[in-house]
């Protein structure tokens, strides 16, 4: 009997703590139950805000594009603890591949989700059109009527001012009046890369040389990841006489940087500070400067907008003014002409400057 009466109590005991559970007894007074992205916080018993990344080809450990993402998505997984799913492109997929792999995140209940590149263009708008209720981004890319959308927030960036400060900093210091640059894949962005770099180099000097060499045309998008294929084309560049060659090429810049060294020349960055990573430390002697783009940002800016609850729709530019566009001066080759580069900066900030986007 006493075993009985025993189990009758703590029985009695557990319905009373469901009870309390169930109307908000949990101890806490705060009355904080508010879910990710809601604009509440997240409460301490509430489940783990899950954000999908879908990286473009050369994924996490590309040493620029992809890699100047994952570290913003490194630093508010550490800020908000999220539950983190990254997905990557693999070379010569089709646009149905690239939509399977959002599918994929959105079905596993993630929202956020962002994808790495405009290669997703025309699958993130079908896509958000399935899922309204979750928060989208797509990076480097604005194309109204494919990858616009209430759900979809477009985070692109003014590459060519950019690209026109290195521009200007190959050009002062070249000493044959003759540099490079190589593009991943001929499309309208890295065009712009192109664009802003000459425009920046023909500033300093409108007599200089400027070769230019794609290393893939669409829907070839594997000049991003080929290092071979860079080095390549940078030696083409060096015996005609560059001395300097900006590698707007993803991973394929350490194929740049690598026939610089062998041949003595120097070498430009592009999207992360190339000169400070890791796996580029055998040639960081070679990379004059970088021209950075801050992706870090963007992704830290639209997850925390999700977050908070306050996600907006739309075109989103970071340019220099905003401080998503950088110039990097580790390494100390460009010390000696950075008051000229901060003139010019200057004057593409306020106006005076007009980048041009197109060739």
């Amino acid at each position: 009997m006493r075993r009985v009466r025993g189990l009758r109590l703590a029985a009695g005991l557990l319905a009373v703590g469901l009870t309390l559970a169930a109307c908000g007894g949990s101890g806490d007074d705060s009355g904080n139950t508010a879910t990710p992205g809601s604009g509440g916080g997240t409460s301490a018993a509430g489940p783990k805000m899950k954000v999908g990344m879908a990286y473009d080809i050369g994924g996490r450990g590309d040493q620029s594009f992809n890699d100047s993402a994952a570290r913003g998505l490194d630093k508010v997984k550490a800020q908000y603890g999220l539950d983190v799913k990254e997905l990557e492109a693999t070379a010569g997929e089709s646009p149905a591949q690239k939509e399977d792999r959002l599918r994929q995140l959105a079905d596993g209940g993630y929202n956020p989700i962002i994808a790495v590149g405009f290669a997703y263009s025309e699958s993130i708008g079908k896509v958000a059109k399935d899922y309204p209720e979750i928060h989208f981004a797509i990076i480097d890319d604005f194309t109204e009527g494919t990858d616009t959308g209430d759900n979809i927030a477009n985070l692109t960036f003014a590459e060519n001012e950019g690209s026109f400060l290195v521009g200007a900093a190959a050009a002062l210091k070249s000493k044959t009046h003759n540099v490079g640059f190589v593009g991943g894949v001929n499309t309208p962005l890295i065009k712009k890369f192109e664009a802003g770099y000459t425009a920046g180099a023909k500033a300093v000097d409108p007599s200089v040389k400027v070769q230019v060499k794609y290393l893939t045309q669409p829907p070839d998008f594997g000049g991003f990841n080929d290092p071979g294929k860079g080095e390549t084309a940078a030696n083409g560049m060096f015996d005609a006489g560059a001395d300097i060659v900006y590698a707007a090429a993803g991973g394929s810049g350490s194929g740049v940087f690598k026939a610089a060294k062998a041949k003595g020349k120097l070498g430009i960055g592009v999207d992360s500070d190339q000169y400070n990573l890791p796996a580029l430390a055998s040639v960081k002697d070679v990379i004059m400067t970088s021209m950075v783009k801050r992706v870090d940002l963007a992704v830290t800016d639209f997850v925390t907008s999700v977050h908070d609850g306050k996600f907006a729709a739309g075109n989103k530019v970071y340019d220099l003014k905003a401080g998503g566009i950088e110039y990097a001066t580790s390494g100390g080759k460009i010390d000696d002409i950075k008051t000229k580069l901060e003139e010019y900066k200057a004057k593409i900030v306020s106006g005076e400057i007009k980048v041009p986007a197109k060739v």
